[in-house]
């Protein structure tokens, strides 16, 4: 009789369990692995990945918000909001599997919830669980049509589940609903240039980048180095790549400091080291007819030196530092007087950026900034003194461009 009455305990369990969709509840097993897409569209960066906000807009401790929404739950195991507002928090703090947890249950408290299902799509997403995600973005979007974040979403999981054609129509709709979204933009040209779709994808990629998506700005930076969808301009590509690379992108960094070696090539009749090095001529002429100011400024002063005066410094030392970034000697010596004295304008001596800058591009081949960097180091101003660096630096150099500094350096 025991085996009868398990059956009947088992069947009367299954039956009598409330039927959830499969991804409000905790998976036994990970999904079977699938095929990857051909070709690979970068991971949404970590600012994309933002849950809807349940929380206020002031910044507090998450450890003692944490502590307090628990208190919260505990007393009210009900409220479906104080359970998504819980799970925002263990997902802000790195603990997705309990964030997964609190959020499969809030919705099962309030399942017509539209921003906790993105909630839910979006920790999926984090754990790669991509047949689940789309799932719960779907619903969000049966629940609320008008929800731009949960297409956005959407469009990254369809790409991710080899649905580059769903994709488009869920970035063209989060788009639709919500103009002023250049990560939108910028995930919608990627999917458009896989598929062949040059042309709008580079226009989409350029506002994309207006919008200050850095790598927006690499990509885009390609297009015209590579003539893309875009007609070749060597000079735009170095813009975008120099605005992407002061925000981080590590990528276009390195296409800065590739251009630049060519352009420094011993070989002054190498056809491509002549285009670098008239593109950054180009590029710098273009910084100072592009800048408002430079119409108002007096001829006799530099346009920097104006804006240092003016209190303006931040202003005026990214220009200096994007034409020395460029190739510029004028704007390296200004940048060797700032580092060390900091002038009068507000700015302290050594400034970390005029130091990477330096380093940058000395290690690039430029001549000036090897020899800027070699006092430097060989005084130990702002830096530990390091007499052998300051050396290595100078190797190669004209020696009447050495002697002076290793007079100088063996100065007290």
């Amino acid at each position: 009789m025991r085996r009868p009455l398990m059956v009947l305990s088992l069947a009367f369990a299954i039956f009598s369990a409330p039927a959830f969709p499969p991804y409000l509840t905790a998976q036994e097993e990970p999904p079977a692995p699938r095929d990857e897409p051909e070709t690979e569209i970068p991971a949404p960066h970590v600012r994309e990945q933002v849950l809807p906000d349940f929380l206020p807009e002031e910044q507090v401790d998450p450890v003692m918000l944490l502590g307090e929404l628990r208190g919260a739950v505990r007393t009210s195991p009900d409220r479906a909001d104080d359970r998504l507002k819980l799970a925002q928090v263990l997902f802000q703090i790195g603990d997705v599997d309990a964030a997964l947890d609190e959020c499969r249950a809030a919705l099962r408290l309030a399942p017509e919830s539209a921003k906790g299902h993105v909630q839910l799509g979006v920790i999926l997403m984090t754990k790669q669980d991509w047949r689940h995600a789309a799932a719960a973005l779907k619903e969000a979007v049966r629940l609320d049509p008008e929800l731009a974040q949960a297409h956005y979403n959407l469009g990254t999981v369809q790409y991710s589940l080899g649905n580059p054609k769903a994709a488009v129509e869920a970035y063209r709709r989060a788009l639709a609903l919500q103009s002023s979204f250049p990560d939108a933009r910028y995930r919608l040209a990627l999917v458009l240039q896989v598929t062949a779709q040059h042309q709008e994808a580079a226009r989409l990629m350029e506002e994309a980048a207006e919008g200050g998506v850095a790598q927006a700005q690499f990509f885009i930076g390609q297009a015209y180095r590579q003539g893309r969808g875009v007609e070749k301009d060597l000079v735009k590509a170095i813009a975008w790549w120099t605005k992407a690379a002061a925000l981080g992108e590590a990528r276009a960094a390195e296409a800065l400091s590739q251009l630049r070696r060519k352009a420094l090539s011993s070989d002054q009749r190498d056809r491509r080291a002549i285009q670098a090095r008239e593109a950054f001529q180009r590029y710098r002429e273009a910084i100072a007819g592009d800048d408002e100011d430079a119409i108002r400024h007096r001829a006799d002063e530099p346009l920097e030196t104006v804006l240092l005066k003016e209190s303006r410094w931040i202003h005026g030392l990214g220009r200096l530092l994007s034409e020395a970034y460029a190739l510029s000697e004028p704007a390296h010596e200004r940048l060797a007087r700032l580092y060390e004295s900091g002038g009068d304008y507000g700015l302290v001596p050594f400034d970390r950026r005029i130091l990477r800058c330096l380093e940058t591009t000395a290690t690039d081949g430029f001549m000036p900034a090897k020899k800027t960097l070699a006092r430097i180091y060989g005084k130990g101003l702002g830096v530990p003194r390091n007499l052998h660096k300051a050396k290595d630096l100078l190797k190669g150099l004209p020696k009447q461009d050495v002697k002076p500094i290793l007079d100088e350096m063996a100065t007290p």
